[in-house]
């Protein structure tokens, strides 16, 4: 539907009612400009055409050709209905917020032997969910934390199922092999419980159960016993000192808004429990010409919808409508809910941290290339990520026919290449030119390390290569419990042109191919082709150095002078490797013997 002629809002007006309700203006084309709530719909509508506004308002009211209003019962439900068609529309004219994704949650399953691992999606499983958590990061950090805390499996049910020994978290002490009966079902379901108390927020119940094991273990002799759970409970008092908000033990969200140079910054603080699950950053879409207070009124009604609430949520400035929001939320809730922008004592301090916090990814934003956060969001895109990827890894295989094979693993951020983070591996003992083997060899020695506390883990992993080298890198990763790691395989096209690659993913039956122009496949290849250069140049270090030493270097009784004399008579060493014992012999401070000792380190012993 279009609408070529100009609106008659004087007509439109007469016939507008006083209820609540919600009201969405229409361009000539019919796209939505705009959506609006309001308690009187006649009133609030007329006031768009009975005073001129900002530049922004005028310039959206000279577009529409029509107003359509669905009326409500009241404005609390107005509100909501509001808020769903934003998300639903994206009008061009509303602030939106670019964030409706499902957030991750730790999940517990209901097995003999319970699984904890990494969940994303609706809770329709049987067991236990803790979260949700800020993101993805977050999740991975704490199941890493609690894999050091507690032993409880995190392998998938088809990996555990078939287990005919013990794997390596088994032998980093991350995992007591339930898999092969290594850990009787009490002492394992002892571990479980002291998951759930800690993840409910309750350490103190742990630290307690742990310090009478100790005494019992230490009571009866058995010391190493006691010494180990004497490390777990100062381990657990280190995670206690840095995750828990002090003075507080329930729900909390703390939001924060800083607005400069036409863009925003929201930010999200979220304790559970008393844990402060880290935050999350938000950068919403239309924000010129908004004051903080219209940024956060907007940001609460299209994010917390549909979510799981706290009980309290902190402001730092005061929302348009608070009292209606208050209402709208707590309604969702099925209990009372508060927003709160005037906190005293330690949360004055929280919320002032959550603002400096926004203030500063603020900044980074606008000071940052802008091609870069284009790259790393159309990336997210491609992939089907819920949030752009933080960190990125990807490895290389270098040789020259086999000879001094170089993996490379090279890390990117958001910002770019962190190459303090780079590492090179040389491999060993492999078939000469099995790229295969040396990429398992690298993965192994990388990811065992990481799981050993040597670094964190990526969310995106590249690997060069098609989908044998990415099946490589999954049963290696898979062996090593590594989750929640993406796996991406790079392969040339069938021309082997640059802007051809074929991306593979695991799920995928068919490659992912990207426009050749996408700002995606341009950050995949910056990756990449940095992963090639520094395998390159690790190889050619690792065999110019080889090939720098003189063959005459292992010979007894060849040193420096003998051999500048050696390669001063023959005129360097391809002319010394031609020469006879005979000629060699001739040379002043050569035996015969020694001669011939030379002449055998070029041709071998006959």
């Amino acid at each position: 539907m279009s609408y070529k002629t100009e609106f008659d809002y004087k007509a439109f007006l007469k016939t507008l009612t006083h209820r609540p309700g919600v009201y969405r203006m229409l361009d000539q084309e019919g796209k939505i400009l705009y959506v609006g709530k309001a308690k009187d719909l006649r009133r609030r509508v007329s006031s768009y055409f009975q005073r001129a506004g900002n530049k922004r308002i005028q310039t959206m009211v000279a577009q529409i050709r029509d107003i359509q209003i669905v009326v409500t019962h009241t404005e609390a439900e107005a509100l909501l209905l509001e808020n769903n068609l934003i998300k639903e529309l994206k009008p061009r004219y509303n602030i939106l917020l670019r964030d409706d994704k499902s957030y991750p949650y730790i999940y517990l399953s209901d097995d003999e032997f319970p699984r904890i691992s990494f969940y994303r999606g609706a809770r329709k499983g049987k067991g236990r969910y803790f979260g949700p958590y800020p993101s993805g990061g977050a999740v991975r950090e704490t199941l890493y934390l609690l894999q050091k805390l507690f032993p409880v499996r995190q392998c998938e049910n088809s990996y555990y199922s078939n287990r005919s020994r013990a794997c390596l978290q088994y032998q980093i002490k991350r995992c007591t092999a339930p898999c092969v009966g290594l850990v009787s079902r009490e002492d394992y379901m002892r571990d479980v419980q002291d998951i759930v108390l800690f993840l409910e927020g309750k350490t103190h119940d742990v630290v307690d159960g742990l310090v009478a094991r100790m005494e019992s273990a230490s009571a009866d002799l058995a010391f190493e016993e006691a010494a180990r759970y004497r490390d777990q409970i100062d381990a657990i008092r280190k995670v206690q000192e840095r995750q828990y908000v002090s003075g507080e033990k329930g729900d909390l969200d703390i939001v924060a808004c800083a607005r400069a140079e036409g863009q925003a910054c929201v930010q999200v603080f979220f304790i559970r429990q008393g844990r402060n699950l880290g935050n999350r950053q938000f950068f919403p879409k239309g924000a010129r010409g908004r004051v903080e207070g219209e940024i956060l009124s907007a940001f609460l009604g299209q994010y917390y919808p549909g979510r799981q609430l706290p009980t309290e949520i902190l402001l730092s400035h005061k929302p348009e409508d608070r009292e209606l929001l208050q209402e709208a939320l707590s309604q969702q809730a099925g209990r009372k809910l508060v927003l709160r922008t005037a906190p005293r004592g330690e949360r004055a301090r929280w919320l002032k941290m959550a603002r400096q916090n926004a203030e500063i990814a603020l900044k980074a934003r606008l000071a940052g290339s802008s091609n870069a956060r284009l790259r790393l969001e159309t990336l997210q895109e491609a992939l089907g990520l819920e949030e752009p990827p933080s960190r990125m890894e990807c490895f290389d295989i270098s040789h020259t026919g086999g000879e001094r094979t170089v993996a490379s693993c090279v890390v990117f951020n958001a910002e770019g290449p962190l190459k303090s983070d780079y590492r090179r591996f040389n491999i060993d003992a492999i078939t000469p030119g099995d790229d295969y083997a040396a990429m398992a060899q690298a993965l192994r020695r990388r990811y065992t390390r990481i799981m050993s506390g040597e670094g964190r883990l990526p969310d995106i992993l590249f690997i060069d290569g098609g989908r044998g080298q990415l099946s490589t890198a999954a049963q290696i990763l898979e062996d090593l419990g590594v989750h929640g790691v993406l796996l991406v395989g790079v392969a040339k096209g069938p021309e082997r042109r640059a802007g051809m690659e074929q991306l593979f993913l695991l799920e995928h039956q068919h490659p992912l191919i990207l426009d050749a122009h996408s700002p995606a496949l341009h950050l995949v290849q910056h990756i990449r082709d940095e992963a090639h250069r520094f395998a390159i140049t690790g190889h050619r270090q690792r065999r110019n150095k080889a090939r720098k030493r003189s063959v005459l270097e292992d010979i007894p009784g060849i040193g420096q002078k003998r051999r500048q004399q050696l390669l001063k008579q023959f005129g360097g060493m391809q002319g010394l490797s031609r020469a006879g014992i005979e000629d060699i012999a001739t040379v002043d401070g050569i035996s015969t013997r020694l001669a011939e000792k030379i002449y055998q380190a070029f041709h071998g012993t006959e």
